[in-house]
């Protein structure tokens, strides 16, 4: 049954592809919960191949005698907890988002948006409000869906495994600011794109990327600086051997820095990382306090940022914001070539052309292109975090970066057996064992 079914949708898959590259585009609702119910089955494929590999009982063999049994049980233990609780997250929501577009819900709640609107007294003719009462009953709906998610994933499956350190009043309280930023920070975004749209004409498409454009330089520049304040606390590294360590490693390769955080991760979780950010001359480092507490080896600490500082010196960072520069393009060039399709609208149960519906359309219908994209950027990724380590590793910091990476997926119970096929579609980042074999291996070339 499970595979005639797969058949049945695979063949309704393609079929829609023929037809809407022939022009018949009123199957674009089919062709998209068809691909929708196609990709949810071959990703529960790769979920289920891996959920076998997080079973076994016995660690790879390249981390026999370097991960203590004791953490390989605890991360063994926390990886098929997530996976249990992957598989209900994903059925609950292929069958949501099959059932509102099956169902028409999209349409009808554009009417009722727009019946709100009338019924306090606005314009219901003005696309900027209609839309505006859209977004705020779509935002309400998805805080409803997915907060019981939410509160079982971080009170249950993380408080379970000892890394959950927020309380309810805490996470209560992050929801709100995030919510409180949407709706400071949304409208106005919203109503300048539909502005766009609506006067863009022959060179909408430049105009929709250089707003986006703009508007993330604006965004990288700003939430550092007042949105994640609003949610973490950053204060200097307090000066020492670490601090003088990364100085000196940045100064060696004239990377700019500016200034030297540490955030306080610890008070919702005891996961850790590092990043680095800002523009031109002015760079900033930020370490969790976790990370620092979890490699009591400063060379360790010192390693990681080596490693970040590689991406800066390899230019991945840049490369990787050109990437979605041209991406976005090309998504604003696609989609001003059917946001006047009328087919399409119908397709879909509307019988007026919104901007924004026409976004959330076009969307759905690059489905099948977005998941080749990202498997792409996937694969630049895991060569970037290679030629991260390898960077590290020149500038004498092997053995430590080794041991760090080696920490850091002990004390963040990362899965340590992975199937190579989810491996491959889902990590941005290689698994532990091919980043130490990738080390190793350039070790040994190296003495031969």
């Amino acid at each position: 049954m499970a595979f005639a079914y797969l058949e049945a949708v695979l063949g309704e898959f393609l079929l829609s592809s023929l037809l809407i590259l022939r022009g018949k585009t009123k199957v674009g609702s089919r062709f998209v919960n068809s691909f929708m119910i196609f990709m949810y089955l071959f990703e529960t494929y790769l979920d289920l191949r891996q959920h076998a590999a997080l079973k076994l009982p016995n660690l790879p063999k390249p981390l026999e005698g370097v991960i203590s049994q004791e953490k390989f049980e605890r991360a063994r233990a926390y990886s098929i907890d997530k996976s249990y609780f992957h598989f209900i997250h994903e059925a609950v929501t292929i069958l949501m988002d099959t059932a509102i577009l099956y169902f028409g819900i999209l349409p009808w709640f554009w009417k009722l948006s727009g019946n709100l609107v009338a019924y306090l007294g606005l314009d219901a003719e003005n696309e900027i409000i209609h839309t505006l009462s859209f977004l705020a009953g779509v935002m309400i709906w998805s805080q409803i869906t997915d907060l019981p998610f939410s509160l079982y994933s971080t009170f249950v499956i993380e408080a379970r495994h000892g890394f959950n350190k927020q309380t309810i009043w805490l996470f209560f309280r992050d929801m709100f600011k995030g919510i409180c930023l949407s709706i400071l920070l949304g409208p106005p975004i919203v109503s300048a794109i539909i502005f766009i749209v609506q006067k863009g004409g022959p060179y909408l498409a430049i105009y929709l990327w250089a707003f986006m454009f703009v508007l993330s330089l604006i965004m990288m520049t700003l939430y550092p600086i007042l949105i994640a304040p609003l949610f973490n606390k950053f204060t200097p590294l307090p000066d020492g051997e670490l601090r003088e360590k990364i100085e000196k490693l940045a100064a060696s390769l004239k990377f700019p820095l500016k200034k030297l955080f540490v955030v306080d991760g610890s008070t919702r979780s005891s996961h850790s990382n590092a990043y680095m950010y800002g523009f031109f001359n002015n760079k900033r480092i930020v370490l969790y306090d976790t990370l620092i507490q979890q490699c009591k080896n400063e060379e360790e600490v010192v390693a990681v940022i080596a490693h970040e500082l590689g991406h800066w010196k390899l230019n991945h960072t840049m490369y990787s914001f050109i990437a979605v520069q041209i991406l976005t393009f090309l998504q604003f060039g696609g989609y001003t070539l059917v946001r006047n399709s009328k087919d399409l609208f119908e397709s879909f149960g509307f019988d007026s052309q919104p901007i924004l519906i026409g976004l959330i359309i076009f969307q759905h219908t690059v489905i099948p292109l977005q998941h080749l994209v990202n498997f792409g950027l996937n694969l630049v990724s895991r060569t970037f975090e290679f030629q991260a380590d390898a960077f590290a590793k020149k500038l004498g910091y092997a053995n430590a970066l080794r041991a760090g990476l080696i920490k850091l997926q002990e004390e963040n119970l990362s899965a340590m057996n992975t199937d190579p096929w989810y491996s491959a579609y889902h990590y941005s980042h290689p698994p532990l064992v091919e980043r130490l074999s990738a080390i190793e291996e350039a070790d040994s070339k190296k003495e031969n």
